[in-house]
């Protein structure tokens, strides 16, 4: 499977691909995005299985991603590992479609919990 991993910080997109490998999917072929618009354009041309994606970036924010791709009819799993977390927000994801919304500091077991029934 391919894993899109989207977040402006290039130092918690590395935590997440080594927190994914501690959870035991290491085997999966990884792609990177550094903003919402990149993750986007991402989606289309590499066609992931999953979204793993940050909420606040610049040039388009994650949810605003989601709602550009579901827009488009793009039905990707997609979801959320972000440090903030209002009812709002988790109001706004599910509206917009996301299949999960991982809050930091996360661990490796959360992520084979919420990833386990995605990733198989």
């Amino acid at each position: 499977m391919k894993i899109l991993i989207a977040d402006d910080s290039r130092v918690m997109r590395q935590i997440v691909t080594r927190t994914l490998r501690q959870a035991g999917f290491d085997g999966h072929d990884l792609v990177e995005a550094q903003d919402g618009k990149q993750a986007f354009d991402l989606v289309q041309s590499e066609k992931p299985d999953l979204v793993i994606s940050d909420w606040n970036m610049p040039e388009m924010t994650g949810v605003e991603c989601l709602r550009q791709l579901r827009a488009n009819g793009n039905n990707v799993k997609f979801g959320f590992v972000t440090s903030e977390c209002t009812p709002e927000m988790m109001q706004q994801a599910e509206a917009a479609g996301a299949e999960f919304f991982i809050i930091k500091p996360f661990t490796a077991e959360r992520f084979d919990e919420v990833f386990s029934p995605i990733l198989g």
